[in-house]
Order: structure tokens, then C-alpha cells, then sequence
């Protein structure tokens, strides 16, 4: 009797610290709280934290910062926040949940050359034991897009991406992922500021990519 309550208060426990990264999930990939990450460049993107920044000069009243120059903010996805898995391929709901990962922090970083724009779309995220018991390692599939915003949106440039994540004792593990190779042609200055990055989970991502088929002789 002792042990069926344990574990029944384990199971308990673990819905709801994936219900809690849910709602903490939420609350922390507002546009606004991704572009703060500015001054954390360096570490996302394999830098040392303890370096300072190069200072820059200001720019000029009424232009916009060097760095944000045809760099787009970077959120969210609508309904994209979260990626649960259930046991068996039940659905991920209350005890049949394996793993669910949520995404907690990003930023980006843009080049620019003749051949157009190329960016670094830094995410970071965490992945949390469910209480049907997660795999050893957990693969995470994303998608990173631009898109050009308003009414008809259209996506300009979308890539799949996947990673993977090995799960501890604990049941919460942390992760980072850095898409290098998001590239698009660049913007006209008229609608430059209606572009924005998509990040989230996709699972469409874990899927292979259909074979080309030969042609016929």
C-alpha cells in the first residue's frame, strides 16, 4: 500500500512539472523578453560569457541599431510553444505523457551579403520526464521560418531541424540549438519591417524526406 501511494504521488509530481513548464513556457517567449537577448550573443551562440561586449557607437537619431538592421524579431510560433509525446502512441495527456519539451528562451543573429540575408536563429529549451517514464534520449524536432507578415502571410524562407537530448536521473534537461543556414533573399526596404522569425516544434521534422523519384526512360 506504501508503494502504490509513492507512486502514484511520483506520477502526480511529474504532471505537474510538465504542466508547470507549460504555463512557465508561456510566459517566457514573448517577442519582447527574445530581443533582451542581445547581450547574451556570446554564450548562446558558443561565445564565453564572461567576455564584454565591444562597445559600438550609437547610431545616428532615428535609425535603428546595427544589429537589428534587416534582422527580424524572433517569436514563437502559435501553438508551436510546446511538443509532448504520449506512451504508445496514446495521446499526450495526464499519465500517459512519455517526455514533453517546451521552449524558453531564443535569439538571432543576421548577415548580410550579396547573395542575401543568412541567420543564426539561437533556441533554448527544456525537456521534462512525463509520468509514463521518458526514452534515454529524446529527439527534438523544430522548424525555423521567415516570414512576411499582414494579412496573407507568406513564408519567405522554412527549415526542419532536429536534435537530440539525453535525458538524466532528474527528468528535466536542459537544451540548446543553433540554426546556421536559414538564408533569403533580401528584403525590400518597404516591407522589411513586416518580416519576423517563426521559431517552434515540429513534428514533421522526425519524418524522412520522400525519395526523389527517377524518370522514366
Amino acid at each position: 500500500m506504501v508503494k502504490v501511494l509513492r507512486s502514484s504521488r511520483t506520477n502526480l509530481l511529474r504532471v505537474m512539472a510538465v504542466a508547470l513548464a507549460s504555463s512557465v513556457a508561456l510566459a517566457s517567449v514573448s517577442p519582447v523578453a527574445a530581443q533582451s537577448l542581445t547581450d547574451r550573443f556570446k554564450n548562446l551562440f558558443g561565445g564565453k560569457s564572461d567576455e564584454p561586449a565591444e562597445s559600438k557607437p550609437a547610431p545616428a537619431p532615428g535609425q535603428p541599431a546595427e544589429d537589428d538592421v534587416d534582422c527580424p524579431q524572433v517569436t514563437v510560433r502559435a501553438g508551436a510553444s510546446t511538443y509532448a509525446v504520449g506512451a504508445g502512441g496514446k495521446p499526450a495527456t495526464g499519465n500517459e505523457i512519455r517526455y514533453q519539451a517546451t521552449i524558453t528562451k531564443m535569439a538571432r543573429e543576421c548577415s548580410r551579403s550579396s547573395a542575401g540575408i543568412t541567420a543564426r536563429i539561437g533556441i533554448q529549451g527544456r525537456v521534462i520526464a512525463g509520468p509514463a517514464g521518458a526514452p534515454a534520449t529524446v529527439d527534438v524536432p523544430l522548424r525555423v521560418a521567415v516570414v512576411h507578415g499582414g494579412v496573407g502571410e507568406k513564408v519567405i524562407a522554412s527549415k526542419a531541424y532536429r536534435t537530440t537530448v539525453e535525458m538524466s536521473e532528474g527528468g528535466s534537461v536542459p537544451f540548446t540549438f543553433v540554426a546556421e543556414d536559414l538564408s533569403y533573399p533580401v528584403p525590400s526596404a518597404a516591407v522589411a519591417d513586416s518580416y519576423i522569425f517563426y521559431v517552434g516544434f515540429d513534428p514533421q521534422a522526425l519524418t524522412p524526406e520522400p525519395k526523389a523519384r527517377g524518370k522514366k526512360k
